[in-house]
């Protein structure tokens, strides 16, 4: 048989992946059919990863101000990196591998098998939250990391950074769109298709835009390759002075067709007016290429903030349901009873008084406060 595998970066819900939280698309009656890897708090993972690295960073530094107090609210209060990345992965659909299906039990086992060697493959990703699916349409893999980079020479020399944990791990950048990440997204593709291969599954690559970049990338390359045409022909025909016997002696062959120029023997300006503005063309396509990767880390970073702020508003939101109801059954309930059980107080030790002949006591106490108090004043 034929399967996707999908990659896909996740919200990081630790607390919909533990099931703490159940959403309305769970069955809970499969729930127990679920894998739990491991399920760390975060913050101990923090305390585990970097606090003798802190320690080390904090004693070198002469200015209090420089100091780092907690690394943990300091990546979480930070802009620079995520506390964490959440990747899912599945294989085939809810079509065609759906989880009470007889495929869905061989794509859980296909997974299973994956994530037993992750972190082994993975150093530079501690991985402390990581569960197996079978409650939903399809089974998938929820795999949360720390990416951490070692011997830094800023900060701290062990910290948080994706780029940098993937360089160490073999991944470098190259053109745009083939990024640290996009290489080790390929990477655990492959590693997945091994094991699919061994349990009688063939991958099944779609159009992806992995190919998309290729393309591009393709496009880029013989693109700059008419630019270096161009413009050796242009420095061509201006150093030599062409008159009309030059003219025919220029090799038509290593101008593009798509300078949209036929090279003629009276005008051969024609040619270089045309190669210059498509030079500039090819040099304008590349500064927006820049702008608009520009404005997609932009974009990304205004969704993360607007992630966080929803967050935000969510806790505070249930604080203050929590104080409404707090304060709710104080005044309705607990003064009301505290105030009859005063009053049932008073009228008991009424009764004693009375019932002693003792209020001539209580008046000439009265009477005694009354008078010191009158003195107070005088003096």
């Amino acid at each position: 048989m034929k399967r996707t595998i999908s990659v896909m970066l996740g919200k990081g819900s630790v607390s919909h992946n533990s099931r703490k939280f159940k959403a309305a698309n769970i069955d809970a009656e499969r729930s127990s059919q679920n894998i739990t890897y491991c399920n760390e708090p975060i913050k101990q993972v923090y305390h585990n990863l970097f606090d003798d690295a802190l320690q080390r960073y904090n004693d070198k530094q002469k200015r209090a101000d420089r100091r780092i107090d907690n690394y943990y609210e300091k990546i979480r209060t930070g802009k620079q990196e995520k506390l964490f990345y959440e990747v899912i992965l599945q294989v085939g659909n809810k079509d065609n591998m759906a989880a009470v299906s007889e495929d869905g039990q061989l794509a859980a086992k296909v997974l299973d098998e994956y994530m037993k060697d992750f972190q082994r493959r993975n150093p530079n990703m501690h991985v402390f939250s990581a569960h197996l699916h079978m409650d939903e349409a399809t089974p998938h893999l929820h795999i949360d990391f720390v990416p951490f980079a070692t011997g830094s020479k800023r900060g701290l020399d062990t910290r948080v950074s994706l780029k940098q944990a993937l360089a160490e791990q073999g991944f470098a950048g190259g053109a745009r769109g083939d990024t640290e990440w996009s290489q080790w997204v390929r990477s655990e593709k492959e590693q997945l298709s091994q094991v699919m291969e061994r349990n009688d599954i063939e991958w099944e690559q779609l159009g992806t835009h992995d190919e998309h970049l290729s393309v591009m990338n393709y496009k880029k390359e013989e693109r700059a390759k008419e630019v270096k045409a161009l413009e050796k022909s242009i420095a061509k025909i201006q150093n030599q002075q062409l008159d009309v016997r030059a003219v025919e002696q220029i090799d038509v062959k290593n101008v593009p067709l798509s300078s949209k120029v036929m090279l003629e023997k009276e005008d051969y300006q024609t040619l270089v007016t045309a190669a210059k503005k498509y030079v500039v063309q090819v040099k304008r396509e590349s500064k927006l290429e820049k702008a608009l990767a520009v404005a997609e880390k932009t974009i990304a970073g205004l969704k993360q903030k607007l992630s966080e702020l929803t967050k935000t508003v969510a806790s505070l939101t249930k604080q203050l349901d929590e104080y409404r109801s707090i304060k709710g059954q104080l005044d309705n309930g607990k003064l009301k009873q505290e105030n009859w059980e005063l009053r049932q107080q008073n009228g008991h030790y009424k009764n004693i008084i009375e019932k002693h002949g003792l209020s001539h006591l209580i008046s000439g106490r009265r009477n005694q406060q009354e008078q010191v108090t009158r003195h107070d004043n005088v003096r």
